[in-house]
């Protein structure tokens, strides 16, 4: 299998090859957290499901740059995605405000990137704990997966450096209301030397993606492929990449968020025009640090396809000033953009 060099073939493929899997691997995921003993965990596993299957179906993808190797690289996307997800729910919904719950959950995080780490009860620090084996099932899967990949040895330190982000993130961002902004400051100014300029609240964007570690681990399915080009494309996909990611999944939620009292990014800047101007910084680097990587028109198509599938979500349309700022984004993003943005428009319809 080939990987593709034109927004047509790449949709083709999306069709034909990612989503299939996508779904089977989820069903079955859907069928062990239907069977969770736990009603508030089950709850929420249900929920991660139900509301972010399009998660899985983008971070899978990357399974294209596995060719051959597309159904065990989706098997692992699909678990992962699946814990960034679950998490997400039971920290956001969450009957616990402590950053210990919260540290304690997201190791398995990290468990599920190394092979062979000695499960934990990620549960220790609150009450809701009998999940019936789910998250342990979900470590194990993404553990038996990496375990066979023959250049994961030389990815491995940056798939964690990017999953320690990840989990940080998670941590300081779900404690306290007052205790929120003072934590991400600080842990935001432990980091800044290492990043370009940039506020706290786009570091802590940067670091909210999952994307660099699926690129990651479906590159380590190539024998040849080296710790140093393991480093290049961390490097291309954190900060710029994955931030542009993160924005992007903000800016659409403004709404949503400013109704539920939740923290968004968005809501630091001093305008929309600053807003606006970001977005559109954040869009032109994320081309700018792939232009190196191998297979570049593939990570070309990833940022316009972000673009266009946040930018066809059925949220833009409620909300006026991100309608108006989305139209603009589209045109930034070129016909690459808006072919994929038709795309995704219809298959969201075609999917009620």
């Amino acid at each position: 299998m080939s990987i593709p060099k034109k927004p047509l073939s790449m949709m083709i493929k999306i069709y034909k090859e990612v989503l299939p899997r996508v779904h089977y691997y989820l069903n079955e995921w859907k069928e062990k957290a239907n069977n969770i003993p736990n009603p508030e965990l089950r709850k929420q596993a249900l929920a991660s499901i139900e509301t972010k299957t399009f998660h899985c179906e983008g971070g899978s993808i990357y399974g294209l740059l596995a060719e051959e190797e597309i159904d065990k690289v989706i098997r692992f996307i699909v678990a992962y995605q699946t814990i960034s997800d679950y998490l997400d729910n039971l920290c956001d919904r969450s009957t616990s405000l402590d950053p210990n719950d919260f540290e304690a959950l997201h190791n398995s995080m990290l468990h599920a990137l190394t092979p062979g780490a000695v499960l934990e009860d990620y549960y220790r620090h609150r009450e809701e704990k009998d999940d019936g084996g789910y998250l342990h099932e979900l470590v194990m899967a993404c553990q038996d997966v990496i375990s066979t990949l023959p250049a994961y040895e030389n990815i491995y330190p940056c798939n964690i450096e990017l999953a320690k982000y990840y989990c940080d993130l998670q941590i300081h961002k779900h404690v306290k209301k007052e205790d929120r902004v003072p934590r991400l400051e600080k842990w935001f100014n432990s980091h800044k030397d290492k990043l370009p300029a940039m506020a706290w609240y786009e570091f802590s964007a940067c670091a909210g993606s999952t994307l660099g570690i699926f690129c990651l681990t479906s590159y380590a399915t190539k024998p040849n492929f080296s710790k140093k080009d393991a480093i290049s494309v961390k490097e291309s996909y954190f900060p710029w990449v994955q931030g542009l990611h993160i924005m992007l999944d903000y800016f659409i939620d403004q709404e949503e968020d400013r109704i539920g009292g939740d923290l968004n990014f968005c809501f630091y800047y001093e305008d929309e025009k600053e807003l606006l101007n970001r977005l559109e910084h954040f869009a032109v680097e994320a081309d700018k640090s792939i232009n190196n990587l191998p297979h570049q028109q593939f990570h070309y198509f990833i940022n316009k396809g972000l673009m266009a599938i946040y930018l066809a979500d059925e949220k833009v349309r409620s909300q006026k000033q991100v309608k108006e700022i989305s139209k603009r984004l589209i045109r930034v993003g070129g016909s690459s953009t808006l072919f994929f943005f038709i795309n995704g428009w219809i298959y969201r319809r075609l999917k009620k």
